[in-house]
Parts: structure tokens; C-alpha cells; sequence
């Protein structure tokens, strides 16, 4: 994954949530945290946003592992009491999650996006606080960040999470696709993608 990835999943690195797990999801939902569904299309929709905003391949999986990750950071911040206004979070989604200011505006200009990379910042938001922190320009705001996983850890043990196998399995705070064989193949879509996105790279090397 390029440094760019890397960068819009440092909340997610840094925010290891822990979440009870189940084997299973009803036609159409990829995740429920609690009682909220995360659709199939929705990470579908997601992970083709922020790939083409960014240039480059997002997958599915990675897609999914961030909403989920945030989900249950905005459960435990509701749990908790803990105000994130929306200054808050366009300051922290432009200056401490996206990558770069040229990356940001292309985020910010499609919807799905553009919610994914405000509730990344949500999640780092939530996270320092939850540490007794103020917000992302706190001098200590990287230590409050990892002193927070602590809290977090602790709020969402009880929070049920069921992925749909075809994606995995909620495991140490992660989306793990290699929990069993079947979970770490493509889907038909992904290979689709893949191929199609291998074959464009051959032709601009051949007419290079």
C-alpha cells in the first residue's frame, strides 16, 4: 500500500478498537456494529470514491475496515458524551488525515469520499479526547491519540460486530481476511477491477 493509503488509515492504525465478532451478516449488509448496518454497496461506493480520488486501487476490505473502525469510535463517543463539531472535523480531515491539500480537495469533492475522510478525522477527534485531550493541535495530540486506544478499547468490548464473510472477520480491533482460506480470495468484482487496472498500466507502457 502506498504512503498515501498508509496516510488516510493512520487513524485506523492508531485507533485499535475491540468489538465482540459473530459469523455472519443477513443479503446486502457487509457489517452491523450494534444495530447500525454498513451495506455492501455502501463500501462498494466508498472504496471506488476514495480510490479514484486518490488514484489509485482502495479495496473493498480496506474500505470497510475503516467504516467499521469508525462506527464504533462514533458509538463509544456517544456513549461517552463527547462533542465533535464540525469545525472540528473539517480542520482535522484537512490538516491531520488527508494526505495532502491536493488530495483533500478531491476527497472533499464526491460525497462518499468525502464522509468517509470526515469520519476518519471524527475517529482521531473522538480517540484524543477520550484521553483527556482537546483536539488535534494539542501539543501532545499524537500521545493522546494512542493514550485514547486504551479508552476505547475498554468502552467497545461490548459493542457486537458481524462482517460478512465474503469481507472477513472483525477480529483485535481489524477486519482479518485471512481468518479462513475462503476469506482472503477476491471477489469477482475486485478481479475485475484489478485486471482492468493491469491491462491500462500495460497499454500506457507500451505507448511510453
Amino acid at each position: 500500500m502506498s504512503t498515501r493509503l498508509r496516510a488516510l488509515g493512520v487513524v485506523l492504525a492508531t485507533v485499535l478498537l475491540t468489538g465482540g465478532c459473530a459469523a455472519g451478516t443477513h443479503p446486502g449488509a457487509a457489517a452491523m456494529i450494534g444495530d447500525t448496518e454498513i451495506s455492501i454497496g455502501d463500501v462498494d461506493k466508498t472504496s471506488r470514491a476514495v480510490g479514484a480520488a486518490l488514484g489509485e486501487s482502495y479495496p473493498d476490505q480496506a474500505a470497510l475496515n475503516g467504516m467499521v473502525s469508525n462506527e464504533l469510535a462514533a458509538q463509544v463517543g456517544q456513549q461517552k458524551a463527547i462533542s465533535v463539531s464540525d469545525a472540528e472535523i473539517a480542520d482535522a480531515a484537512k490538516n491531520a488525515v488527508a494526505p495532502s491539500a491536493e488530495a483533500y480537495q478531491k476527497l472533499h469533492a464526491d460525497p462518499a469520499s468525502r464522509a468517509f475522510l470526515d469520519k476518519l478525522a471524527a475517529t482521531l477527534i473522538v480517540t484524543i479526547k477520550l484521553a483527556g485531550g482537546k483536539g488535534i493541535h494539542d501539543a501532545d495530540g499524537q500521545q493522546k491519540a494512542q493514550e485514547g486506544v486504551q479508552a476505547l478499547n475498554a468502552a467497545a468490548k461490548d459493542i457486537k460486530v458481524t462482517v460478512a464473510p465474503r469481507f472477513g472477520q472483525w477480529s483485535d480491533g481489524r477486519l482479518d481476511t485471512a481468518i479462513s482460506g475462503s476469506l482472503s480470495k477476491e471477489s469477482d468484482q475486485t478481479a475485475a477491477k484489478r485486471k482492468a487496472a493491469e491491462e491500462a498500466q500495460q497499454q500506457q507502457q507500451g505507448q511510453g
